[in-house]
């Protein structure tokens, strides 16, 4: 081994433990975050989790809001590949529309913690303390998701931009309070649930916007 390939497998082996040690960091975050909400974790309790000492978080990440943050963007990285992947699905322009909204609606019925987490880009809970920069990146990905579901909604009835984008929010509003409803057993309790109620007014939006 020559010594250009020794300081490349040190630097492979060096990410490696770097890479593992963040994701036991986001591992132990989530499980913290889940139990206490960003307001009541603290770095120390993130460490504890993980196996650390709280100095070695800050390695890492600058505090628990940085933490938050990856956590929220991976999450909606993928749920922006499960809807990217639905629209382009071989079918009609009103079956993209559909699968497309149906694939937001089913990411996070799913995954009801990264519903949890995710409220915080919806405003359905008290705002959270990231800063204007992380909060930019967040909400823009969040608009990324929604303008894949508008793009789809404006091929099946011709929409115009400002109206797919009106109707891509209230269709994602609506889901949304399903799924915190049925989170809740709220909907259990009235006799509903909330797939049943998201396809109905999926169905009745696909029907609205074509006539």
């Amino acid at each position: 081994m020559t010594a250009a390939q020794a300081r490349a497998d040190r630097t492979a082996r060096r990410e490696a433990v770097r890479d593992f040690k963040r994701q036991a960091i986001l591992a132990a975050a989530r499980t913290v975050f889940a139990e206490a909400g960003l307001d009541g974790a603290t770095i120390r309790a993130i460490a504890e989790r993980a196996g650390y000492a709280p100095g070695a978080i800050y390695i890492y990440y600058a505090g628990k809001e940085e933490i938050y943050a990856e956590i929220l963007g991976d999450s909606l990285g993928q749920l922006a590949v499960a809807v990217k992947e639905a629209a382009a699905a071989r079918g009609t322009p009103r079956e993209a529309a559909r699968r497309a909204a149906l694939a937001f609606f089913g990411y996070y019925a799913e995954r009801p913690d990264e519903l949890e987490l995710g409220l915080y880009l919806f405003q359905g809970a008290r705002k959270r303390g990231l800063s204007p920069a992380l909060d930019r990146r967040l909400n823009g990905r969040l608009i990324a998701v929604l303008q894949t579901m508008a793009d789809a909604l404006a091929a099946h009835g011709g929409l115009a931009s400002e109206e797919a984008n009106f109707t891509t929010v209230s269709l994602a509003s609506h889901m949304v309070g399903c799924l915190i409803m049925e989170r809740t057993g709220r909907l259990k309790v009235l006799g509903h649930e909330a797939r049943r109620l998201v396809e109905d007014r999926i169905e009745e939006t696909l029907d609205r916007i074509a006539a």
